[in-house]
């Protein structure tokens, strides 16, 4: 069938965390052929980073098509390419849903069946909103046996109230779905029709692209990839014109300059892949390869008639940590790329496609201060850089607080918990301890939902300390609300460290003889080193402990020679836990291999120095 015969929709898929997002859309592959799950091929196809799979989350948009013929209704063998945008769900990563949103028509909202709008939700759907995207609602996971269908979709229209929606928006088509049982249908008990129903209905309420194929080429560069073989690959939409391959065109750039270059190639999107072809048209998403200096919102335009279109507008970051190299005695043993040269190349290589993110220099040459949207975004990159074999080491979260007409504002974020009845008492005196305010409570099923607005620094460490408190039971979310002025204070971690006295192998008869003084981050057989964080002193005060102490050698039997010594478990930290557990003064040590706790100034005599030396700044300020 000849490519004019083919019509086009653009949809984004839109949902909360964990919704079933990726999972209906390997649905779709499937029903379209692309894909057959089940017969040996992975699910989620389009997680295809490493960390996506192991945390269940997107964290980079992805494109996809699907050509797909009518089997139904009166358009019956019309044929259309169907274009998917599979965004992120989580508000970390607003500047890929940003991007991506601008390269759709439309959106599926996909929503929990039990979980119901979720705050990933609402801040996704609201970027939609902006964009005039009419949402299709999809219930997903309607084989839930605590699905509260007819409950979510209220929740759902009360959302897009709350979100000041147009009338058109509230008046959605429903979708009723099973992502993971392969079924999307109007009707909630017919599901043996696959996912026919939701390709007509995106083809019935998605708008067809309306660009002018016959003005001055405009593109906007929404998304960058690399090839090892061309360079840069810029993916977008073009929103007018067409763009061939070998023709001279324009790149409208940040600072008002245009630049003449020639493009190489022109891919278009089919399946999990990509085509190369002669020529792309307006309403078409494409990958083009050979501009060389190109970045993320530039517009690739009419060599002769350059029109920029709008660039893409991010959230501004919240949250700032200082990037330094690791001078920890083990420093450069685990590493490949240790340097600041090294650690600055790759900051600037993820500047290029991560547009949330600011790097500026640090107060020293080795430090770099970096700003990103919350912990995981920042989390996110750090776990990417160590396996990629960098070794550095970073310090507290911060907050980034704004002057707005002379009173200092700091940013508040929409919180939302989900919690057993018996874990809520400890939970509220949690929130209450670190300024938030409770919004709204109510029950759902046996669990509790909570919603509140807490300061931004009040989050840090929080999600910890609710998992402990609920015995790993509660379900954490939250998003950016707005700057609003600074509220209170937030406590600062109440217990104390144990700090490692000297270099050396941890001991079981070390951790033996600190059982009672607290809990062991290390366990026995680890080196460690001198102002490195091996345990939690059970005190409000940093202790020094001998953790490398040997049992000594006597000529004397003990009556309990052969007694068996239980040690208790060591807690250990992954990357984003230690980076919430740490305090100003505090590094967190990060190697392809470990991750570590350490004391900003390792040297106790120094450290000492230097909190002599603030605490007398401090007086004198006051």
């Amino acid at each position: 069938m000849a490519t004019d015969d083919i019509r086009h929709r653009n949809v984004a898929i839109i949902a909360h965390v964990d919704h079933g997002k990726t999972t209906l859309v390997d649905a779709m592959l499937a029903q379209s052929g692309v894909v057959k799950l089940g017969e040996g091929e992975q699910e989620c196809v389009l997680d295809s980073n490493p960390l996506e799979r192991e945390r269940g989350i997107t964290i980079l948009a992805k494109n996809c098509a699907v050509t797909y013929t009518l089997r139904g209704g009166p358009r019956r063998g019309e044929v259309y390419r169907v274009n998917i945008i599979d965004t992120p769900g989580h508000a970390d990563f607003g500047g890929e849903v940003e991007r991506v949103l601008r390269m759709a028509d439309g959106c599926l909202l996909l929503v929990d069946s039990a979980e119901g709008p979720m705050p990933q939700t609402r801040f996704v759907l609201s970027k939609a909103l902006e964009l005039g995207l009419r949402p299709i609602v999809v219930i997903n996971k309607c084989d839930r046996p605590d699905a509260r269908i007819d409950a979510v979709i209220n929740e759902v229209f009360d959302l897009l109230v709350d979100l000041g929606a147009p009338d058109e928006a509230l008046d959605f088509p429903i979708i009723y779905a099973s992502g993971r049982e392969g079924w999307a249908s109007l009707d909630l008990d017919v599901r043996d029709r696959g996912v026919d129903d939701l390709f007509q209905t995106i083809v019935d309420r998605v708008p067809a692209p309306k660009d002018d194929a016959t003005a001055p080429l405009q593109m906007l560069v929404t998304t960058l990839d690399w090839s090892d073989y061309v360079g840069r690959i810029a993916i977008g939409r073009v929103f007018a014109g067409s763009i061939a391959k070998g023709q001279q065109v324009g790149v409208c750039k940040s600072d008002g300059s245009v630049k003449k270059v020639r493009v190489q190639k022109v891919n278009r999107f089919e399946g999990l892949g990509r085509r190369e072809v002669e020529m792309i048209e307006a309403g078409d998403l494409c990958a083009i390869e050979g501009i060389a200096d190109i970045d993320m919102g530039d517009t690739i335009a009419d060599a002769d008639k350059p029109s920029p279109l709008p660039r893409v507008k991010v959230d501004e970051p919240t949250l700032h940590m200082v990037f330094r190299i690791n001078d920890g005695p083990f420093g450069g043993q685990e590493g490949k790329f240790v340097t600041s040269r090294q650690i600055s190349e790759r900051l600037d290589r993820e500047l290029q496609a991560n547009v949330a993110l600011r790097v500026a220099p640090g107060d020293t040459a080795d430090e770099f201060h970096v700003s990103g949207r919350g912990l995981l975004h920042l989390g996110v990159l750090l776990e990417n850089m160590r396996r990629e074999g960098y070794e550095l080491t970073v310090g507290k979260p911060e907050v980034i607080e704004k002057e707005i007409d002379g009173v200092t504002h700091e940013p508040f974020e929409r919180l939302s918990l989900d919690v057993s009845s018996t874990g809520m008492g400890a939970a509220l005196e949690l929130l209450g301890a670190r300024g938030a305010e409770i919004l709204t409570m109510e029950p759902r099923g046996e669990r509790m939902h909570i919603e509140a607005e807490i300061p931004a620094r009040g989050l840090i460490g929080l999600r910890t300390r609710i998992l402990n408190a609920t015995g790993g039971e509660a379900v954490m979310h939250h998003t950016f609300a707005a700057y609003k002025p600074v509220r209170g204070t937030v406590k600062k971690r109440q217990n104390g460290v144990m700090l490692s006295l000297e270099t050396g192998r941890i001991t079981a008869y070390a951790v033996e003889g600190l059982a009672d003084r607290g809990v062991m981050f290390v366990q026995p057989g680890e080196q460690v080193y001198a102002g490195q964080i091996v345990g939690e002193h059970n005190r409000d005060n940093d202790l020094i402990v001998n953790a490398t102490r040997l049992k000594p050698l006597t000529n004397f039997r003990e009556t309990s020679k052969d007694q068996t010594v239980v040690l208790k478990p060591a807690r250990l930290y992954t990357l984003e836990s230690a980076l919430e557990y740490i305090e100003s003064d505090e590094l967190v040590e990060i190697t392809p291999t470990s991750v570590r706790l350490r004391k900003r100034i390792l040297d106790e005599n120094a450290r000492k120095r230097a909190e002599r030396a603030e605490r007398d700044r401090e007086t004198a300020r006051a």
